[in-house]
């Protein structure tokens, strides 16, 4: 089985190091680049299974680069942040990352996170891991001018094809798969991130809200105090 290609890009020299190291000690294969303009070189001619982009790079920061590989491809991009609270990881998301850690990060929590972005993605992760299969579901499920084709993972908004990326597909086929329930962040973070203890509900917010550009801005309706649900 191919090795999954990992691109990392950090300016910190020990941090891209000893990152590397640790991703090619659990089984990666990494091309790791120094700041974003050499980063975009390497996305375009080598095309990873997965981008590591640190917010705050030289030449092109972290979030201008995760926008020009999300206006090229769909593949899964993880942000990583020195600050928790920092508006830079919100406008991460909204250009089009899927996940981010936090700086210093433990490196089991990195791997995780890669592993449960992988995942989403059909990829196998790494050694040992297998992809798994998204939300239940099976043929065309219709809402007003939205149509989900649950087996072909395609979306048309009024006979058109809607462009999603893989977590914003999955995010999708859980409101699909119970129209009219409402469901709470926490339950979106464990069933569409993967994420087996507490997140950062922000990550669903700008999901949702990139998500309701894509199909309707009142197709998902917020239930203030308990999540989101699906107009059927």
């Amino acid at each position: 089985m191919a090795e999954t290609h990992v691109l990392f890009v950090e300016d910190d020299d020990v941090i891209r190091e000893a990152t590397q190291l640790a991703l090619e000690r659990d089984g990666f294969r990494v091309t790791a680049m120094p700041d974003g303009l050499s980063g975009l070189d390497a996305f375009r001619a080598q095309r990873p299974d997965i981008a590591l982009l640190d917010v705050m790079l030289p030449g092109m920061d972290g979030v201008s680069l995760c926008r020009r590989i999300r206006d090229e491809s769909t593949v899964p991009v993880i942000m990583l942040s020195a600050r928790a609270d920092s508006i830079d990881v919100v406008l991460g998301l909204e250009a089009g990352a899927d996940d981010y850690v936090t700086k210093p990060f433990d490196g089991s929590v990195l791997m995780a996170r890669i592993r449960a972005v992988l995942r989403r993605f059909g990829h196998s992760g790494g050694p040992g891991e297998h992809g798994e299969e998204g939300a239940d579901g099976g043929g065309l499920l219709a809402f007003g001018d939205l149509e989900v084709d649950t087996d072909g993972m395609e979306v048309r908004r009024g006979g058109a094809p809607v462009a999603l990326t893989p977590t914003e597909m999955r995010l999708l086929l859980e409101f699909s798969s119970a129209p009219g329930t409402v469901l709470s962040r926490d339950k979106l973070l464990e069933r569409v991130w993967d994420y087996g203890w507490g997140g950062d509900t922000r990550v669903v917010d700008v999901h949702v809200q990139r998500l309701r550009a894509k199909i309707g801005q009142d197709r998902i309706e917020t239930v203030r105090g308990f999540g989101y649900k699906l107009k059927s």
